[in-house]
C-alpha cells in the first residue's frame, strides 16, 4: 500500500486552509490545519523562540527535528520539537529558556 502524502496546508482528511488557533505564551496566533508549531510561528514573523545557555536566541536550525533548536512546552508537556509537531487547534505553547526548562 502507498502511503498518502498530506500536504502542509492541508488537514489529514485533505481539506484546505481549515483555521486553527494556538496561545504562545498566552498570545493567540492562527494557523492552518498542517502547519507545525514551528510554521504557525514562522508565519507569524517569529525566528527564534527559545534561548541556548549562553544566550543565543534559536528557533528552526534543520527543520528535521535532528537538534533541539526549537524546543517548545506543548499542552504541558516540555522538550517538544516545534518542527516536527503538528499544531492542533486550541493548543498552548510554552516558549522554554532551555531543554526542559519554561522560559516563563
Amino acid at each position: 500500500m502507498t502511503p498518502r502524502l498530506v500536504r502542509a496546508d492541508r488537514d489529514a482528511t485533505g481539506r484546505r486552509d481549515v483555521p486553527l488557533r494556538i496561545t504562545v505564551d498566552g498570545a493567540p496566533l492562527t494557523g492552518v490545519a498542517g502547519q507545525t508549531i514551528a510554521g504557525v510561528l514562522m508565519a507569524a514573523g517569529r525566528t527564534a523562540w527559545r534561548e541556548s545557555p549562553s544566550g543565543t536566541p534559536r528557533g528552526v536550525f534543520c527543520g528535521i527535528g535532528a537538534c533541539f533548536d526549537c524546543l517548545v512546552t506543548v499542552n504541558g508537556v516540555p522538550d517538544v520539537r516545534a518542527c516536527r509537531r503538528r499544531a492542533r487547534d486550541g493548543d498552548a505553547v510554552t516558549t522554554q529558556s532551555r531543554a526542559g526548562r519554561e522560559a516563563r
